[in-house]
């Protein structure tokens, strides 16, 4: 039972992380970009916020966004954190429906619990690679921001990344450890046969033919 609960718990955790990544893929508020003060920079129209999908100027009266379009021209922190972030949300669909179908509340097809527990392996495998992608695109976009021009603060789509990566990370890892079967106990199929004497001794194979016939 206590097994069943950790299982469902880590699937709703990973659901979760998920669920975050996909929001700080498709927001802008990566970064907040300043050379000045808050208030000097919002008068002068000079803050500015940068995600991976647009560059946008932020005022009192204005929010205007440009689009990153020229792909080639692009640092190379940007496209990566792209494909990383891409490859996370596309990896997450696969990796729900496998923990879903893993469920011990879910059957299909009267599967056991040995291709119960693979089938959670694989969906943890994947959310763990997920976890993984969404911690590499948060922390080295906003180092390469910080190198590119002045990095005032963390914007909302930062933190939701943050926050999807480690739930992820930490719903997969509760999801293997309650996936992963025990070792069967080692068992002896070697037999004891016992001499005239009463003493028990463990034969070999090979013996085994004149032991038998030492009791006709």
């Amino acid at each position: 039972m206590a097994n069943t609960c950790m299982q469902l718990t880590g699937f709703l955790v990973s659901l979760l992380g998920w669920v975050g990544l996909i929001i700080a893929t498709a927001t802008n508020e990566w970064v907040v970009t300043c050379k000045y003060g808050m208030n000097t920079c919002k008068k002068m129209d000079e803050l500015g916020s940068k995600g991976l999908w647009a560059e946008c100027v932020i005022s009192t009266a204005l929010y205007h966004c440009v689009s990153l379009n020229q792909i080639l021209e692009l640092p190379a922190y940007i496209q990566t954190s792209r494909a990383l972030m891409i490859t996370a949300s596309m990896l997450g669909l696969p990796a729900a429906a496998l923990l879903l179908v893993s469920m011990p509340c879910v059957n299909l097809g009267g599967e056991d619990q040995s291709a119960k527990n693979k089938q959670a392996l694989l969906g943890g495998a994947l959310t763990l690679i997920v976890a993984l992608c969404g911690i590499i695109s948060t922390v080295w976009f906003p180092i390469g921001a910080h190198q590119e021009q002045a990095l005032m603060s963390f914007g909302f789509s930062l933190y939701a990344g943050w926050v999807g990566a480690a739930f992820s990370l930490l719903g997969s890892c509760m999801i293997v450890c309650c996936s992963l079967e025990s070792p069967a106990p080692y068992a002896d199929s070697g037999r004891f046969y016992y001499s005239k004497h009463g003493q028990s001794n463990p034969t070999s194979p090979s013996s085994t033919n004149h032991a038998k016939s030492a009791h006709v």
